[in-house]
């Protein structure tokens, strides 16, 4: 059937009306807000528990001496001798660039000293007796001496087509072939001396005051977490780094397994064992002055200011705002707000939210 205008106008009313009246329906059959808010948390009990003071770096490992090999002129490799994996000693000749045309040069300016030292002899008697006068001598003499710089130059340059071990060390991996033409820029092969390990690592500014040259430290690779090897402090940078506020350190290592270039964690004595109150970091809502946590008194939420110290891998140490005994919101911080009433879901201990953190 079709609609008139009419129609239209008498049906659009009554359609409003049906949606108000099963909008309202709608409204009344809403659950209505019990009134109790309060935020689900885990908890737990502040007590003092044993810390070792160990602060934890990140290290690389570094050769004691490590250098590339590059030749100093350009030209055609003649001679190359670079042992793949093998130990060599210093002055050992790795490379050896073409040379002829400068041996040619170094000859020809050997024969034109030996006349040039004839021609100055015999100025030297004629002088002697008034037979020249003394500025043709000066020439002849000049002339032996402009040779023999000659001379040296030529053979500055012929040293230079050698290229041999500065020090003992281990030889890399070959990175061109005989009769290669090579530049200044050509890497020949890398020596590092590995006898001794360096090892760099860098910590906050704050913990500058515990480095000391000759203390000892210990470092633990990725590849080998089962242990540590022992490492002495030999240097220190003398500025902190403005960017990053830290201090560069270094220190030598004679654990041969290591390699150069590997990642390393770098454990430093920070003083005696202590008891100290620890909570998770988790617990921490930082501000732009102060750190806060959420404390459980009376059953609602109790914002309190607090100052930490050492920090763990899960933990901080608070030094001040937390006294002993005091429950802490480790879980729901979030949805914690000052005086609002909480429900605490489970109390657990630092070690239990510390395995529950590492499991996720």
């Amino acid at each position: 059937m079709e609609i008139t205008a009419y129609m239209y106008k008498k049906i659009t009313p009554l359609l409003l009306i049906g949606i108000t009246l099963f909008s309202c329906k709608e409204k009344k059959e809403a659950p209505k807000q019990t009134g109790n808010n309060a935020a689900v948390v885990d908890v737990m009990i502040a007590q003092q528990k044993n810390i070792s003071h160990i602060v934890e770096a990140n290290g690389t490992v570094v050769a004691n001496e490590y250098v590339e090999l590059h030749p100093e002129i350009n030209g055609r490799i003649t001679y190359l001798n670079v042992p793949e994996g093998k130990m060599i000693t210093k002055g050992t000749l790795i490379a050896k660039i073409y040379d002829a045309d400068l041996q040619a040069q170094l000859q020809k300016s050997k024969v034109q000293l030996e006349l040039a030292q004839i021609t100055e002899q015999r100025d030297k008697k004629l002088l002697a007796v008034n037979g020249i006068n003394q500025s043709d001598y000066d020439a002849a003499l000049n002339q032996v001496k402009s040779i023999q710089a000659d001379m040296n130059y030529t053979q500055s340059l012929i040293d230079k087509t050698v290229v041999k071990a500065p020090f003992d060390g281990l030889v890399g991996l070959r990175q061109v072939s005989p009769g290669a033409y090579v530049t200044a820029s050509t890497i020949i092969a890398t020596v590092q001396e590995i006898d001794k390990l360096k090892i760099d690592f860098t910590i906050p500014e704050e913990y500058s005051g515990i480095i000391k040259k000759g203390n000892t430290v210990e470092v633990e690779s990725d590849a080998g977490k089962a242990f540590r090897k022992k490492a002495v402090i030999i240097a220190t940078e003398p500025q902190i780094n403005q960017t990053t506020r830290n201090l560069k350190i270094r220190a030598i290592s004679e654990d041969k397994k290591l390699n150069p270039g590997s990642f390393v964690k770098v454990y430093i004595s920070a003083g005696a064992d202590t008891k100290a109150i620890m909570v998770p970091t988790n617990c921490l809502i930082p501000d732009d002055k102060n750190n806060q946590i959420v404390l459980v008194k009376s059953g609602k939420a109790s914002f309190v200011n607090v100052k930490t110290g050492l920090r763990e891998a899960n933990n901080v140490e608070i030094t001040k705002g937390l006294n002993l005994g005091d429950t802490v919101v480790v879980t729901g911080v979030l949805f914690a707000r000052p005086k609002a009433p909480l429900k605490v879901r489970s109390v657990k201990s630092i070690e239990e939210f510390a395995k529950a953190n590492n499991n996720n």
